[in-house]
């Protein structure tokens, strides 16, 4: 079932409507459209036979999201924070060429992450793409500013939420990362994608 506090902003900018979202709402499934993140974040997710979560990506402002963008079914959006979009009718598509090739890139960029060995670099390596993507820079390093649960972190890397809580708290003893309440922050000197982990 799907929010029915749904609305249209008052505001159209460019003649495009924008919709407003709440944290954890699911967008409405459309094929006929396709989505523009203006501002927040989601994750796009199905799930196998047995019932398990399947992270298809995380996608933030500027991204293009949309049933039309998939074969897989089921699919859903969820909203990880408020969310802001507008709707491009088809008759628009060909004017997000970039955002779409940026879309085939970032999805390829997560499929090799996910596959990394020892899970330690697979993980390291996500938390690296997580704050690329929606981290803003603070006194103490990156703070990725989407709180994903240690839950849907291990459904995108295809381990357990218990090993995601051990290594998350392995690289706060290092020092490579801080975190506070559900917030991580990634400390400047480790940033790098290839740095290297000892676990």
């Amino acid at each position: 079932m799907y929010s029915t506090n749904l609305s249209y902003n008052s505001a159209f900018k460019g003649q495009i409507p924008y919709r407003l979202f709440a944290k954890r709402e699911m967008l409405p499934p459309r094929n006929d459209i396709l989505w523009r993140i203006e501002r927040g974040a989601v994750r796009t997710l199905t799930w196998s036979e047995d019932g398990t979560f399947i992270t298809l990506g995380y996608w933030g402002s500027g991204d293009l999201i949309g049933s039309p963008l998939s074969k897989i079914k089921p699919y859903h959006i969820e909203c990880l924070t408020h969310v802001e979009v507008s709707i491009v009718p088809p008759h628009l598509w060909y004017q997000d060429v970039n955002a779409l090739l940026s879309r085939i890139q970032q999805g390829e960029e997560l499929l090799s992450i996910v596959h990394r060995k020892p899970i330690s670099l697979r993980l390291w390596q996500f938390l690296v793409w997580l704050s690329a993507k929606f981290g803003r820079d603070v006194e103490q390093g990156k703070l990725i500013d989407v709180n994903a649960t240690h839950q849907e972190i291990s459904e995108v890397l295809n381990t357990t939420r218990v090993t995601i809580t051990r290594l998350l708290q392995e690289f706060e003893g290092e020092g490579k990362l801080l975190r506070r309440k559900r917030q991580i922050i990634l400390r400047s000197p480790h940033l790098s994608p290839s740095h290297s982990l000892n676990n």
